[in-house]
């Protein structure tokens, strides 16, 4: 009797063992008591995370980033009327939402720098010459009234002496800590239109 052949490629032959005498499963022509199975070669692939990104791409998405960063920052400084520049270190994470709040509420802004970006996006605007404050942890107040961020920063550094001034700038003209504060004390541009408002509407005296 011939012997059976089966195919050696793609496969993998075993040779099960069910006992002498058994036939269970056994092809014709088979041994007594022995079948055969065949068992197809297993492919390994390597698993890669389908988030995974390239260091390259990382890098390319890093720099897109940074350079959006720096383009909204000239804009800011390009259209505020005065920007202050403040110290926050010390400062707890609900204690910067109050300070965001108040600004926010006033018309203004305040946000965390990063100093290198911050003194890119300095170059060619009116307010370039401030870029030697941007060192440590700082942070900028900024508003289209020269008056709120002077102001709201001024109020909040009174009672959280964590948040230190520093100078700032309004257009061209530079301003140090003294100049800040006393920028604070004036009224702004909301107070001095209910003023002449009322100053208007109040009957003339005899």
């Amino acid at each position: 009797m011939e012997t059976p052949r089966f195919p050696t490629v793609g496969c993998h032959l075993t040779v099960r063992n069910r006992g002498r005498g058994s036939t269970a499963g056994s092809d014709a022509g088979d041994s007594p008591g022995r079948t055969w199975s065949r068992r197809p070669w297993r492919r390994l692939r390597a698993r890669v995370p389908h988030d995974a990104t390239p260091a390259f791409g990382r890098s390319a998405v890093e720099r897109a980033q940074k350079q959006e960063l720096v383009a909204q920052l000239h804009g800011v400084f390009g259209a505020a009327a005065v920007v202050v520049v403040t110290h926050y270190s010390g400062l707890s994470v609900a204690e910067m939402s109050d300070l965001r709040n108040r600004m926010r509420a006033a018309g203004g802004s305040f946000k965390v720098t990063k100093n290198r970006l911050t003194k890119l996006a300095l170059q060619d605007t009116e307010l370039a010459a401030i870029a030697d404050l941007f060192s440590g942890p700082t942070a900028i107040g900024y508003s289209d009234d020269p008056v709120v961020a002077p102001k709201i920063i001024a109020t909040f550094a009174k009672d959280n002496e964590k948040l230190i001034i520093l100078g700032g700038a309004m257009g061209s003209t530079v301003l140090d800590s003294a100049g800040v504060k006393a920028l604070a004390e004036l009224p702004s541009l909301d107070e001095l239109r209910a003023k002449i408002i009322g100053l208007v509407s109040a009957p003339a005296t005899k």
